[in-house]
């Protein structure tokens, strides 16, 4: 592990600008770009603790602020626990912010963000990687399967609603996908059942992508965020293992 660099950054897109936090090594060398897509609650310390521990493996990592439409981080004002059980109005603030990110929006924003990886002399030339989590590893599979050639490994943690009964639901569109894809779902996570996971992976087999779909026991949605009651650090540590292993054989 190496010291990092962790700042603030403003990103342009075609809709306004996206604030964003950046880690890196602090070396000031060019490392593979990874583009960490949030989770519903956003950026916040334990995200960019999570960010700060994948650039000191070596990667510069960016964080953006996907709700950025609704002002800068955080959006939504929380406690420094997070627990929707204590407080039902977390989500009832929080809802709204996600309905309002609209699938067009996400594309012109993955564009937006990949330009600044692939600008950036923090990062180096070629594709870079993604991981996402919950909400954010659906926004890892649409972005990989909108830009093919610049995303070279995707992966997503306790997603949820990536089968849905919808025409554009994300198993549906990963045709076009190249990139090495892996997921770690949670099972005690209803917004993702085991069935769905299946059709899910039958997806990505049939499109001849390489993947790996793993399901974690006694896991719960959210798993992998320390600041949330679903936290679970044995399986936060495999995601680590599986994500820093994709990198790897990425980059």
């Amino acid at each position: 592990m190496t010291a990092v660099q962790g700042t603030d950054v403003d990103i342009t897109t075609a809709d306004g600008v996206a604030d964003a936090y950046l880690a890196h090594p602090a070396d000031g060398l060019p490392h593979p770009g990874v583009l960490f897509y949030q989770d519903a609650y956003g950026i916040r310390p334990h995200l960019k603790s999570m960010a700060d521990r994948l650039a000191a493996a070596g990667y510069t990592v960016l964080v953006p602020n996907v709700f950025y439409r609704g002002g800068r981080a955080p959006v939504v004002e929380l406690p420094e626990f997070i627990d929707p059980a204590a407080d039902p109005t977390i989500w009832q603030r929080i809802m709204p912010v996600m309905q309002s990110l609209t699938p067009e929006g996400v594309k012109r924003d993955a564009d937006a963000y990949l330009n600044w990886l692939a600008d950036s002399p923090l990062v180096t030339d070629g594709p870079v990687g993604i991981t996402g989590y919950c909400m954010g590893a659906r926004l890892a599979v649409g972005t990989a399967a909108v830009f093919p050639e610049r995303i070279a490994a995707a992966a997503g943690f306790h997603g949820g609603r990536l089968v849905t009964d919808t025409p554009d639901s994300p198993h549906l569109t990963v045709g076009p996908i190249t990139a090495e894809l892996y997921f770690g779902f949670a099972d005690q996570d209803q917004s993702m059942t085991e069935d769905q996971i299946h059709t899910f992976q039958e997806a990505l087999d049939a499109a001849g992508i390489r993947n790996t779909c793993e399901i974690y026991r006694g896991a719960e949605h959210g798993y992998t965020q320390a600041d949330t009651p679903s936290y679970s650090a044995d399986a936060a540590e495999r995601h680590w293992d599986a994500l820093l292993d994709l990198l790897k054989r990425t980059f």
